[in-house]
């Protein structure tokens, strides 16, 4: 088994929807819908995050909850 990728509010994006695809659903119904912009660069989980209002604890939430999706895909 594959460990799981190392998720923090520094991963950019694209490497998480790349490595977590349910990750987009989870970060869309949270609003940040800049997944569906089309932009070829969204920067990181924090910075968008930030962009759209979050706190540091709420990051910290996306990160664990994230960090649960993607052990789910490697079990």
């Amino acid at each position: 088994m594959e460990p799981a990728i190392l998720i923090t509010e520094n991963i950019l994006i694209e490497d998480l929807v790349n490595q977590v695809p349910s990750s987009v659903s989870y970060l869309m119904t949270r609003g940040i819908k800049c997944l569906a912009c089309g932009e070829p660069v969204w920067g990181t989980l924090g910075e968008a995050a930030r962009e759209k209002g979050f706190s540091d604890a709420e990051i910290e939430r996306f990160v664990v909850d994230l960090r649960a999706l993607s052990a789910q895909l490697k079990q």
